[in-house]
């Protein structure tokens, strides 16, 4: 049986875009605890960022049902590393009892950052970003706090992610084909990268594993699409990012690294202004030696 009792268990079941802003919180974990961290959630996510961890773990394998079970016990951690939310605390008190040194517990946003459309108003929260927002809880456990770097990358083509909005409202995919189409009759390269079940018109890109879409970013360009994990995915891997906000606050949520942030009905998010600034980011690019 393998012995985990030196081994440092960071445990982040969010999203896509919640693993590519916990990068930070990784690399101080890494750095504090050396090569001793194993990662527990949605290995498609965790593995984009593997260079951090001896291994990855998903959570859907029935081993890890004690974690989520009163009647099943399981194997002691020299320490775990909780990355979530845990309102209540019922999830500390419960994997306190597996983390042989004190359990780290990293909120993964604040109260308010994340809208609630069953209230008039959010509550109100400091505006920190969310790296910021949980590196800070990293020094009271005496861990220093890292940033992890992120490279600008190559210039590249103009990168269009659309996607069909249901749980919120987004900028639609017909305004993202209509960018294309002003884009490329300036002579402008550009790729559609399109999510497997959307069923767009003209050649693209179809996403099929992250791992692909990951490489495919390193090559360089410029990515704009609504607020989404593949946006903080892009801006992980370098790409200067325009990025379409509608319920959540950009000053919290935005993407790592060159980010311009644009907000439904308060910015200019029309066909022509977007155009605009991606013809001068490209202009400057051009200027750079």
């Amino acid at each position: 049986m393998h012995d985990n009792r030196d081994e440092v268990l960071v445990v982040h079941l969010g999203g896509l875009g919640d693993v590519c802003l916990a990068e930070s919180v990784f690399l101080s974990l890494l750095r504090h605890f050396g090569d001793r961290l194993a990662a527990l959630g949605s290995r498609r996510f965790l593995d984009l960022f593997s260079t951090y961890f001896m291994k990855t773990y998903g959570v859907e394998s029935r081993h890890w049902l004690y974690l989520f079970s009163e009647k099943l016990t399981g194997p002691d951690w020299r320490r775990i590393v909780f990355i979530g939310k845990d309102r209540q605390g019922a999830i500390r008190r419960r994997w306190a009892s597996y983390s042989r040194e004190e359990l780290i517990f990293i909120d993964m946003y604040p109260e308010g950052s994340f809208p609630d459309p069953e209230k008039a108003a959010a509550l109100p929260y400091e505006r920190l970003h969310i790296e910021e927002y949980q590196l800070q809880q990293l020094q009271p456990f005496g861990v220093e706090p890292s940033r992890a770097e992120i490279i600008p990358g190559k210039p590249g083509p103009v990168i269009l992610y659309p996607e069909r909005g249901f749980a919120k409202a987004k900028w639609p995919p017909e305004s993202f084909l209509a960018l294309r189409d002003r884009l490329e009759g300036n002579k402008i390269e550009t790729v559609v990268l399109k999510p497997a079940a959307l069923n767009l018109p003209g050649e693209g890109m179809v996403i099929q594993e992250l791992m692909k879409v990951k490489e495919f970013f390193g090559q360089g360009g410029i990515f704009v699409s609504n607020d989404s994990g593949m946006a903080h995915l892009a801006g992980a891997c370098g790409l200067q990012t325009i990025t379409i906000f509608t319920d959540f606050d950009p000053a919290a949520w935005h993407p790592r690294g060159r980010n311009i942030s644009l907000k439904l009905n308060s910015d200019n998010v029309g066909i022509e202004a977007i155009g605009e600034i991606l013809e001068d980011l490209l202009a400057r690019q051009a200027d750079r030696p």
